[in-house]
């Protein structure tokens, strides 16, 4: 019994072994194979219709977190420097009670810019969802993303993956809590895309057609 037992755990740790082996490859994929379209200087950042930002956490009162608000200022830094005019803010609205479109959008009002330059993606409820609704309702066929450095390469992947012209600009301007949580997070969250992808997964929503270069969105119905 001891001998079987034995056995056993030797097996479990060499498929634990393997497992981990499998994650952090796939890492290492994710971000080699997306490292030649990430941008951490403005002037070097191809030129685009389209930046899309994705979501992050909204504080109770409505103001952006430190990580969103730095993802938006960089996006708005790319707007103003000539690089993009419109903007695809692209989060989570799954309650009444909570939506990171909205919040990015009155940041990027109270900045001066045009609501009909905005358009907002209230269905990104995670990275994979983002991108393939970018494409699917909003024909963004050519984009820059911005996001935080370790979230990037994701991103960028699953764009890839689903036949996207996508770029990416790093927006990064300070050292996070949990960064070091958010990181490792990310393998995970890899393999999870690396499934998604796999399968062809659609996203929870789809829905009408809002192309980004037709009319302000305003002017859809909902």
């Amino acid at each position: 019994m001891r001998k079987i037992i034995k056995k056993i755990t030797i097996l479990l740790f060499a498929f634990l072994a393997l497992l981990a082996c499998g994650i952090f490859i796939l890492s290492g994929h994710v971000k080699s194979s997306t490292k030649v379209q990430t941008y951490n200087n403005i002037s070097e950042v191809p030129q685009a219709y389209t930046v899309i930002v994705l979501g992050a956490s909204v504080r109770s009162n409505g103001d952006l977190s430190t990580m969103l608000e730095d993802r938006v200022s960089s996006a708005l830094s790319l707007y103003r420097a000539g690089k993009v005019s419109r903007f695809l803010l692209s989060g989570d609205n799954g309650t009444k009670s909570y939506n990171e479109p909205k919040a990015m959008q009155q940041y990027l009002i109270n900045q001066g810019v045009p609501e009909e330059d905005i358009f907002l993606d209230y269905a990104g409820f995670d990275t994979y969802d983002s991108m393939y609704r970018a494409s699917s309702v909003f024909n963004v066929k050519e984009a820059i993303v911005v996001t935080q450095k370790f979230h990037l390469p994701r991103a960028l992947f699953i764009a890839n993956r689903l036949g996207l012209d996508y770029y990416g600009f790093i927006g990064d301007k300070h050292i996070y809590q949990r960064e070091n949580a958010n990181k490792s997070r990310e393998l995970l969250a890899n393999v999870k895309a690396y499934l998604e992808l796999g399968i062809s997964k659609e996203p929870t929503y789809l829905g009408a057609k809002i192309p980004i270069d037709g009319p302000p969105q305003s002017t859809y119905s909902d």
